[in-house]
């Protein structure tokens, strides 16, 4: 046996021993599960259901809460005045006319503008071109269906202003409300997860995004999978990232083995719902509620 085949035999042995060793003495920390994300699976509405209203408006959310759906997945930013509103994005531009960052207008300058002009209905048209649509603020949302269950994405940069501020307002707002069991809180940012619950001191389901699911799934495929041990009590994340098949049926399974659960992410197609929900998923959030119908209807009395 030559010189480099010895030594990669004996790297082999060494690696098999170390997982051999950690096999042996780590214990995955499964997470404790959170009553909300027991029972039937859940219908979400992203962003009030995207492809049916205008994003983020009482237009959408109306016409999701009219469809049935068990909650709401919503975008939070903070205005200048620190009121928490539903927006996805940095910037006004993509939904607007208007130009400008989120952060350097008041609620009552955001309400100026209408945010329905840019929406193209399933046809292709702009129906409310000449219509005036605003911002819902978050406590608007709470008001309006305290019923409800939601998915809260906090988008501001935790090394921002408004990103330190907004998981102690978020908290204070879910508390006013006492709305804690029906809320789930995530972000794009770990360290915003980190310091809600500094607040929320694990009373509420924490969530992650694409990320974190990342992590999971690189140590799931690697042969250390047994030292994962997840921070959060479920993952918002699309079907697929670049490479990583997040809705692999053993990869859902892995993580329903550590009581963590999956929403899958924009998920507009009725067959593919169905086949999420049956592998393992407990949870769709959809720009397309009208089109999880049949879905809301089997699980209504359960």
């Amino acid at each position: 046996m030559g010189k480099k085949a010895k030594v990669a035999l004996a790297i082999a042995a060494a690696s098999a021993a170390v997982w051999a060793g950690s096999k042996a003495v780590a214990k995955p920390q499964k997470r404790q599960v959170k009553e909300l994300l027991q029972g039937k699976p859940f219908i979400f509405a992203h962003r009030g259901g995207a492809h049916l209203a205008p994003e983020h408006t009482l237009l959408a959310f109306d016409k999701a809460a009219e469809l049935g759906v068990d909650g709401f997945y919503v975008d939070l930013r903070l205005t200048k005045d620190e009121e928490i509103i539903a927006f996805t994005d940095e910037t006004l531009e993509r939904t607007s006319t208007a130009i400008g960052f989120v952060k350097d207008f008041t609620l009552a300058e955001l309400q100026e503008i209408n945010f329905g002009e840019k929406f193209e209905d399933l046809e292709g048209h702009k129906p409310f071109v000449n219509e005036h649509v605003t911002v819902v603020t978050l406590q608007k949302l709470f008001e309006t269906y305290p019923d409800k269950k939601f998915i809260l994405n906090i988008q501001d940069n935790p090394d921002t202003y408004e990103g330190s501020l907004i998981p102690s307002k978020l908290w204070r707002i879910i508390e006013e409300f006492n709305l804690a069991p029906q809320m789930i809180v995530t972000s794009p940012y770990q360290e915003q997860i980190d310091r809600f619950n500094l607040y929320a001191q694990n009373q509420i389901v924490l969530g992650a995004n694409e990320g974190e699911a990342t992590k999971a799934y690189t140590s799931f495929t690697s042969q250390f999978g047994h030292l994962f041990n997840p921070k959060v009590d479920v993952f918002t994340i699309p079907t697929k990232s670049a490479l990583i098949a997040f809705d692999s049926t053993k990869f859902i399974q892995f993580l329903n083995g550590l009581n963590v659960a999956i929403f899958f992410k924009e998920v507009n197609d009725l067959v593919a719902m169905s086949r999420l929900l049956r592998t393992g998923s407990q949870g769709i959030v959809t720009d397309r509620p009208d089109l999880a119908q049949p879905i809301l209807l089997k699980y209504k009395d359960e």
